[in-house]
């Protein structure tokens, strides 16, 4: 009676392991921006992703808006975006998309935080 929790609890593990999460391993939702072989003149310029789920919305550094998912032939690692008749593999950390064309998106973190102030500690001499 005392190892009933502890069984349940692992029968439900292996369950929900083995009901097949989303194929898609992280969440690539956030801010990139294009750092090679981009369209003229976007350079540096904003793409946006946005993942529910295992779809995907894409908007270019040109603004172009595109839809994506999960590429059938490496679903944890790659999408396929049907309207452009290509995939793109994503990095491990989703820091960084490249696209079959040879774009690349870099994850955009933003700046640092700025620097703290630490207080001073006070110093008593004399006693």
């Amino acid at each position: 009676m005392r190892y009933l929790p502890l069984a349940i609890g692992v029968i439900g593990a292996v369950a929900a392991s083995a009901s097949g999460a989303s194929a898609q391993s992280i969440n690539l939702t956030g801010t990139y921006r294009c750092i090679q072989d981009c369209r003229d003149g976007f350079l540096g310029a904003p793409a946006f992703v946005t993942q529910n789920g295992a779809e995907l919305n894409l908007v270019t550094e040109a603004g172009d808006s595109y839809r994506a998912w999960p590429d059938v032939t490496a679903p944890n690692s790659r999408i396929w975006i049907e309207a452009r008749n290509e995939s793109a593999v994503y990095s491990p950390d989703g820091m960084r998309i490249q696209f079959d064309d040879g774009r690349v998106w870099q994850r955009d973190i933003g700046p640092p935080p700025p620097p703290g102030v630490w207080p001073r500690a006070r110093v008593v001499w004399g006693r």
